[in-house]
């Protein structure tokens, strides 16, 4: 019998519940569903088989499309095939994994197979990171290759360099900007070299990142963002107090301090997970080297440069009270956003009018790099309600707690 890695592993058949009933893992506030269109899972196990079938069906439209000319439809299933393959590959979480290796060079060949016809160029780059690893990234460059900002996207844990920008509608290309995202330690490439994600990993992983886009003659060396996602917001904030180059860290979907929530209040597929991406099989010894010091409690105050966050107000991964007390140790201009009756993610929201975070953030550092609209040093809190008029609404708003006290 496989021993089981966590303790909390013995509540699988609550996940399979979970996910037989509402057709999510995680995230369970939200009501749309982790399965394909179409498709249903009556347990975990289920997961890599229905998300393939629909990858298959989207590769199989897509190379249809691209033998006949037709690239705008090709690299609209392109970046399905993409997306679906991804999801089929991650609930795999065992090291040199055959099913998980097959899956992930299926995503890899669609990510190919897409850049010949999408609209724009898109690169694949490989950064150097010791001991002949290499930290794999994807680099969208405006059509004509300009000098210009570039976003770096840090992922969230279930996440993979593949996930954003996608190529059919490049929201960071109106906006003038060029996108690198990146497999940082534990994520997509990294996972298949063991690249793990403990200690200061992630934060050298950055940097090295940021070192090489420097040298990138179509970047503004002074002009690079850093955007994390979910536990990509915790790397990004991370990221920012270690190496000073960046110009801007937007951290959205909020998890700040994932010691104090993800690992030990929420789903049990987190920690499962986590635990493989830092390659740990002792839980007790992940515990404590690794989820104790995974905070960005005494770090905000190394950021130099100009920071938006942003969070659902009833975010379960990030208590209100957490958003808030990393805003205030943050002492650079800066912003918090908290989105009413929101949780995580933030794709869709009425709060922003049925868009997704991402596009609110490309405008807030757009706005940022022209220097149209640039945040104070004495801050800004914005509460963005349901039915409001945005984040530059009339929305500024003074949280009802104070330091340490838990909101509701």
């Amino acid at each position: 019998m496989r021993k089981l890695r966590t303790r909390r592993d013995n509540q699988q058949w609550m996940l399979d519940l979970a996910l037989n009933m509402r057709g999510r893992v995680q995230n369970f506030e939200r009501d749309d569903v982790e399965v394909p269109a179409g498709k249903r899972a009556r347990n975990y196990r289920m997961l890599p088989k229905v998300w393939r079938e629909a990858a298959a069906r989207h590769e199989a439209l897509a190379r249809r499309a691209h033998a006949m000319g037709f690239n705008d439809v090709a690299t609209w299933h392109y970046d399905h095939a993409i997306e679906a393959y991804r999801m089929a590959q991650h609930p795999i979480y065992f090291d040199d994994h055959p099913v998980k290796i097959g899956l992930y060079r299926k995503l890899s060949e669609m990510v190919d197979r897409r850049s010949k016809v999408a609209p724009y160029p898109i690169e694949r780059v490989e950064v150097p990171f010791g001991g002949g690893k290499t930290l794999s990234c994807l680099l969208h460059l405006l059509p004509d290759r300009r000098r210009a900002p570039v976003v770096i996207y840090v992922p969230g844990m279930d996440q993979t360099k593949e996930v954003f920008p996608k190529a059919y509608h490049n929201i960071a290309l109106s906006r003038g900007f060029h996108v690198l995202a990146m497999d940082g330690p534990g994520q997509g490439s990294s996972n298949m070299q063991k690249i793990r994600a403990v200690k200061d990993n992630y934060e050298r992983a950055g940097a090295a990142v940021i070192g090489y886009l420097a040298k990138r003659p179509e970047v503004d060396a002074k002009k690079i963002a850093i955007y994390g996602i979910s536990m990509g917001s915790y790397w990004s904030l991370r990221l920012s107090s270690y190496d000073h180059r960046a110009a801007a860290v937007v951290s959205s979907v909020a998890c700040f301090n994932p010691n104090n929530t993800i690992f030990t209040q929420s789903s049990p597929r987190f920690k499962q997970m986590f635990m493989y991406m830092a390659g740990y099989d002792d839980e007790a010894r992940f515990d404590r080297e690794v989820a104790s010091g995974m905070t960005v409690r005494g770090y905000l105050g190394k950021v130099k440069c100009p920071a938006l966050l942003v969070t659902g107000e009833f975010d379960p991964l990030c208590p209100l009270e957490d958003a808030v007390e990393a805003y205030h140790e943050l002492k650079v201009p800066k912003e918090l956003w908290v989105i009413e009756n929101q949780y995580h993610p933030l794709w869709g929201i009425p709060n922003l009018g049925g868009m997704d975070c991402h596009d609110y953030v490309m405008d807030w550092l757009k706005g940022l790099f022209s220097g149209k609209r640039v945040p104070s040093k004495r801050g800004r809190i914005a509460y963005v309600r349901e039915n409001g008029d945005g984040p530059w609404g009339r929305c500024e708003w003074v949280p009802p707690i104070k330091p340490g006290q838990a909101y509701f």
